[in-house]
Formats: C-alpha cells, sequence, structure tokens
C-alpha cells in the first residue's frame, strides 16, 4: 500500500511556520489583494477560504468584487489601483473569469506588476521560470506539488516524471519545476499517443487533465509517486462526491506515494499562496 502524501497536515505545518515568522514583524504585515470578477458559486468559495487562511498567518487581506459585467477597462483600472498601493505585496485574480472577459485573460494578468504577481502566471515570470532566473515566482500548485515531494523525501532527480495536462496554470510550470530538480519530464496530453505506455515508465505521475479517474492504478508502474491535481465532482451512489484523476483505490495498491482527493494537492495551494505572498513581502 502506497504512503498517503497528507497535503492537508502539510499546508498546516507550513502556516504554522509563518505565523511564526509573521509574528515577530513589527510595522505593517504582508498583504494580499484578491479581485473576484462575476457570481461563480466555486470562486467566491476559495477567495473565501484563501482570506481565512490569511487571516490565520496574519496576512491582512483586501478583496475587490466586481460583477459579471465588468468590462476589461473597469478590471485594468482594479489591477493598477493595487499595483500601485504599498501595503499591497501580492495580487490574486480569482479565475476563471466570466466569458467576456476570458479572452483576454493573460493579457489582463500582465497588467498586474511582476513583483506582485504572487500566482506567478504573468509573461514575465513564466519566462523567468523557463530560463530559471532566481527571482521567479512560482505557481502555487506546481509549487505546492514539489513542496510536497520535497517535504517527503521525494528526490525527483534522474527520475522519470510524467506530466498529464499542459495548462499555463500547471501542467506547464509543473514540467519545468520538475526540469529544473533534474527530472526527465514527458508532458502527454489529449493528443498523445498510447498514454498507456508513458504511464508504465513514469517514476513520478502528475495527473493535471480535469478527467475523473482516468488513470487506473493498474496503468501504473510498480512504486510510482503520484501527485493527483484533479478535482473532480461526480455522482455515486446517489452522492456527489470529489474525486481526482487517478481511480484512488486501485492506484494506492501500487503506488509508493499518492496524495489523496480531497485533502492532498488543494490544501498545499492556499499554503503557497500565503508562502508566495510572504516571500513577496520579504523583497518589497
Amino acid at each position: 500500500m502506497a504512503k498517503i502524501i497528507d497535503g492537508k497536515e502539510t499546508a498546516q505545518q507550513i502556516k504554522a511556520e509563518l505565523q511564526k515568522k509573521i509574528s515577530t514583524i513589527s510595522g505593517r504585515k504582508p498583504g494580499l489583494a484578491v479581485i473576484i470578477v462575476g457570481d461563480d458559486k466555486a470562486s467566491h468559495y476559495y477567495v473565501g477560504s484563501k482570506q481565512k487562511a490569511c487571516a490565520e498567518v496574519g496576512i491582512e487581506s483586501f478583496k475587490t468584487e466586481l460583477g459579471s459585467q465588468t468590462s476589461k477597462e473597469e478590471l485594468v483600472q482594479v489591477i493598477k489601483g493595487y499595483n500601485a498601493d504599498e501595503k499591497v505585496d501580492g495580487i490574486l485574480l480569482q479565475l476563471p473569469l466570466p466569458d467576456a472577459l476570458r479572452p483576454s485573460t493573460q493579457e489582463i494578468i500582465d497588467t498586474i506588476l511582476a513583483d506582485k504577481d504572487v500566482d506567478g502566471l504573468t509573461t514575465v515570470n513564466l519566462g523567468k521560470l523557463v530560463s530559471k532566473a532566481p527571482d521567479a515566482i512560482e505557481p502555487c500548485t506546481p509549487k505546492g506539488c514539489m513542496e510536497l515531494l520535497k517535504r517527503y523525501g521525494i528526490n525527483p532527480s534522474g527520475k522519470k516524471a510524467l506530466v498529464l495536462g499542459r495548462s499555463i496554470l500547471v501542467g506547464k510550470p509543473i514540467s519545468l519545476l520538475l526540469n529544473n530538480a533534474n527530472a526527465t519530464v514527458t508532458m502527454a496530453h489529449s493528443r498523445t499517443e498510447n498514454i498507456e505506455a508513458e504511464l508504465k515508465e513514469a517514476d513520478i505521475i502528475v495527473a493535471a487533465i480535469g478527467q475523473a479517474e482516468f488513470i487506473n492504478g493498474s496503468s501504473i508502474k510498480e512504486d510510482a509517486v503520484v501527485i493527483d491535481v484533479g478535482i473532480n465532482a461526480i455522482e455515486r451512489g446517489g452522492k456527489r462526491v470529489i474525486v481526482g484523476d487517478v481511480e484512488f483505490v486501485s492506484a494506492e495498491n501500487r503506488a509508493s506515494f499518492i496524495t489523496p482527493v480531497p485533502g492532498g494537492v488543494g490544501p498545499m495551494t492556499v499554503a503557497m499562496l500565503l508562502q508566495n505572498t510572504f516571500e513577496l513581502f520579504q523583497k518589497h
């Protein structure tokens, strides 16, 4: 049976470490601004959990809620206001944006100052990640995955890593981070032929494709490390349950380490948001 990589417990440890550091600061505390556009219930829930986490560690949070009919120009003005606010160290634009703004997502993100880009998603910071610049801000979910590997003593160096998914939020940046950690990285996606063969070869699997239980344990290499980023709501036994991109029970019987869903990568994303805010505060 695989050892469970407990993201919830690890996130609590990180928050306790941050709270201790922040409690010693005299003067202003680190500041995080969150902007949410529209009325997506899941987004509002996530923003609430992020603000709660800020309060737990002593980070001051600011929030701007905008209606779903907000124009690109109005949203950019809000971002510019936070860019100029010295109390704000990090700016987070909650995604996804409403349909009308979605085609302009990257253009809007790029109006956030690079040194306040707490999610590491501006073109500048993604470029720094590619070039291994020491001041690159790492996107929160990929950074959380790497932190879990580190805290559980899993060294990617020399290992074959398979990343399923090529999104700008997870797939591409986690591929870069694993490559920077000297893993040999393969990125698979919807057009990849014979994914089964790739899974059988991989020492580390990062699943981030948004397809419920896409990977069965029988497909993975014995003793592989499985990092499941997927969060999918499905109906099972008449109830709504949350599952990952990996079929957990079968994978648990073959893997050496595995993250559960929920309770794996999800809590680490919030912990890394706090960590990035604190690191930006230190730079400022």
